[in-house]
């Protein structure tokens, strides 16, 4: 699954949610600075970030208590009332090294209510995974001991619905909100190097591992863009410098004034830092860089009643003539599809799963609408109209 730029916990967390890209939902970095009310964003704060005036959209959630839904959200990143003062009808708010075991036990508490208590939507968040990938690296021997704890509470929870006897009726969606790069050994690029002076003038730095800039005049904008510009082709290859005139229209990252004017976005293998810092504490595994590389491309796996229409239906799709002349011309010439691109397609017959093609994780809320039956109470995102139609 494709997630939105920047590739960060929390611009792809309300991208999840509401199905807007950054630009749309207004939380566009983890660390920023909002130039209509002089504000700082943090992500870690709550009295800087769980404010309702930053985060713009409808989450799923507020649609569905609109449509009369009981929901329910456990620790998923967002404020506890939207901007309109709805809020979920169970919440429980954010607190780390809180055990996956916990959280089950919150999960089925919640699924063993009587009807009429009972939410018919849950969220959660797990961010274990993802704090070990920034300690020791994707490929980590920690994010495989992990990996383990996380696919034991899958298999718990599926265990647990299924002694309920809701495996009809119930769909489990997992889902990521980004990818990660090892950056055991990065090349740093010096940043106060490049602007000399100019480092001085910053008045406003926000995100990372991309630097957005605000100068304390606009006349140093101009002129330290110039020389961000210049170094930029001098590097050969190692970052890129954006305006919002210029920024890549696949990113849909310029239409809101919370985004820097400058932007400067390392590539994949580069950090930003300066010599003050020197890299420092930085992380042996990272991600916010470009969503075109599929290292930062997040999970989207669902197992329940719709996922086996999906598979029905692909099934079916393989099945057709049209289909098998194609893969058995394709083999004659000696292009095997499914050698040749072993991660789409049936995956395992043993296992009976289907792997879709990537898609961007603006389509999830409109998913999560269909499967709740409240299409008619949607609002409007950034997704594809039909995008899931052909299953349901």
């Amino acid at each position: 699954m494709k997630p939105v730029f920047p590739t960060l916990t929390f611009p792809n967390h309300w991208a999840l949610m509401t199905g807007l890209y950054a630009e749309s939902h207004g939380i566009v970095a983890n660390n920023f600075w909002d130039p209509a009310t002089g504000l700082e964003f943090h992500y870690n704060r709550a009295d800087a970030s769980w404010n309702s005036s930053w985060w713009y959209g409808e989450p799923m959630w507020e649609t569905a208590e609109r449509a009369g839904i009981i929901t329910a959200n456990l620790m998923w990143p967002g404020p506890p009332k939207t901007r309109t003062g709805v809020s979920p009808t169970y919440f429980v708010p954010w607190r780390d090294k809180v055990p996956l075991k916990e959280k089950l036990d919150q999960i089925l508490t919640w699924i063993d209510l009587p009807l009429e208590q009972r939410p018919q939507f849950i969220m959660a968040y797990e961010p274990s995974l993802d704090q070990a990938g920034h300690r020791a690296g994707p490929n980590s021997a920690l994010v495989n001991k992990v990996l383990k704890q996380v696919d034991v509470f899958a298999k718990d929870l599926h265990d647990a619905i299924e002694a309920r006897n809701l495996t009809d009726i119930f769909d489990i969606v997992f889902v990521s909100d980004h990818g990660m790069t090892d950056m055991s050994h990065p090349e740093l690029v010096y940043v106060d190097d490049i602007l000399g002076e100019g480092f001085n003038h910053i008045e406003h730095e926000d995100g990372w591992p991309a630097m957005g800039l605000r100068f304390t005049s606009k006349d140093d904008e101009e002129r330290y863009l110039k020389v961000l510009l210049n170094a930029s082709a001098l590097s050969g290859g190692k970052f890129d410098v954006y305006t919002h005139e210029t920024m890549p229209e696949r990113w849909h990252f310029a239409n809101n004034e919370r985004i820097a004017p400058i932007y400067v976005v390392p590539r994949m293998g580069y950090a930003l830092t300066n010599r003050i810092e020197n890299g420092s504490g930085m992380s042996k595994g990272n991600h916010g860089y470009d969503n075109d590389y599929t290292s930062m491309h997040a999970m989207f796996v669902a197992h329940g009643p719709f996922p086996a229409v999906v598979k029905a239906i692909e099934a079916d799709r393989a099945k057709s003539p049209a289909r098998r002349f194609a893969t058995l011309t394709s083999r004659l010439l000696g292009r095997d599809v499914t050698r040749a691109s072993p991660s789409l397609g049936w995956h395992s017959v043993v296992d009976d799963a289907y792997v879709m093609e990537t898609f961007e994780n603006v389509q999830i809320y409109n998913l999560m609408m269909k499967l709740l039956g409240i299409e008619q109470h949607a609002a409007p995102t950034n997704g594809t109209k039909g995008f899931w139609d052909k299953y349901f």
